[in-house]
């Protein structure tokens, strides 16, 4: 049963491993190429996932590590684009982003986002899609310096060898479901260096609990409690298959703070939902927006929702992307999409490429 609740991960979390993403594991993939032949940009290999070992070298973690970087039509190195990094889900890595890279290669073309570079780092802790190891969450921990890793190497390779916008509001930290707490967590703590942030699944509130210690509680204002302990190592955080099949709470904890009073507190530290009141976060500080689905297996829609009534609270706009009835899934992503295009592209229409010579 253990083996099958990792496996069913795969299956629901946002970009789900499908069969090509598998043969990538044998770094071998074909992928790729196939992704290549659906858009009008392109994308530039840094992994060791398609026959020859590209990785960069990340002094963060000690070893080298995969990277794509997408850019757009027409791409010129005379020009200076906006840049997004986009941070992958749970139990997947960067190969990921090859089924993410057609819709904004589109979008592009048809004008609803301006021309842009996206890099897509991997922040799995084996540097592969593993179902029976837990994710990074992008962030220094006992795990690894990861939160590093995306900020100083990821970056700072890129930076140097394509011309990138300066400006803050042209820098946006994207990611989904362990992407998604990934981005908000980086993004408030360094709204110095990103201007947008956005996540799709996002996990925002990681000491949720209703009033009777329940996680799995829908969200309500009347019934909101905070995580104080994590004394219960297989408490239940998501649920699939009808409910036959279980996550547990130290899966996604242990690894990263351990357990006991010390993890909750490194949490907390790290909780985007009090990073708000802890950062002094004002409105208009930062473009945040959220995708979620009303019916998510990890209960992130109570997570969010308490995100969001907090932030209305305190005056902070955010913007929303809702299904109902969506999971934890793609399916649910692709119905997120439009909306979240429509929201991205005027705040980015502003820093559409400049000539470097303009500086």
């Amino acid at each position: 049963m253990k083996k099958l609740g990792w496996l069913s991960i795969a299956a629901v979390l946002l970009i789900s491993v499908t069969q090509s993403d598998a043969t990538g594991w044998r770094k071998d993939s074909g992928e790729l190429r196939t992704c290549q032949r659906r858009i009008a940009g392109r994308i530039e290999d840094y992994t060791c996932n398609h026959g020859k070992d590209n990785r960069i070298w990340s002094p963060a973690l000690g070893q080298r590590r995969d990277l794509y970087v997408y850019l757009p039509p027409n791409y010129s190195s005379d020009m200076r684009y906006p840049i997004v990094v986009f941070l992958h889900g749970f139990a997947v890595d960067e190969q990921s982003f090859l089924e993410v890279a057609p819709l904004i290669d589109q979008a592009i073309q048809n004008g609803k986002l301006p021309p842009l570079i996206v890099a897509a780092p991997d922040g799995s802790l084996p540097g592969e899609p593993c179902l029976m190891q837990p994710g990074s969450f992008f962030i220094n921990s006992n795990a690894g310096a990861f939160e590093d890793f995306v900020l100083r190497d990821t970056l700072g390779f890129v930076a140097e060898r394509y011309p990138l916008r300066p400006e803050r509001e042209a820098h946006v930290l994207a990611g989904a479901s362990m992407g998604g707490f990934g981005a908000f967590n980086l993004g408030l703590r360094h709204k110095q260096s990103f201007g947008i942030v956005v996540g799709i699944f996002p996990p925002l509130n990681l000491r949720w609990l209703d009033n009777c210690c329940n996680y799995m509680a829908n969200f309500s204002p009347q019934n909101w409690n905070w995580r104080t302990s994590l004394d219960r190592r297989h408490e239940v955080v998501a649920k699939f298959a009808c409910g036959l099949v279980k996550l547990h709470i130290s899966q996604f904890v242990e690894p990263l703070f351990g357990m006991g009073d010390q993890a909750v507190h490194q949490i907390a530290r790290n909780n985007p939902i009090e990073l708000i009141d802890t950062l002094k976060i004002r409105n208009g500080d930062l473009a945040m927006y959220v995708g979620y689905g009303g019916k998510d297996e990890f209960n992130i829609d109570a997570q969010v929702e308490s995100f969001l009534y907090l932030c209305k609270e305190r005056g902070i706009s955010v913007g929303v992307g809702y299904e109902p009835h969506g999971r934890h899934d793609m399916a649910t992503a692709l119905r997120l999409w439009p909306g979240l295009a429509e929201w991205l592209g005027p705040r980015l229409q502003p820093y559409t490429p400049i000539p470097v010579s303009a500086e």
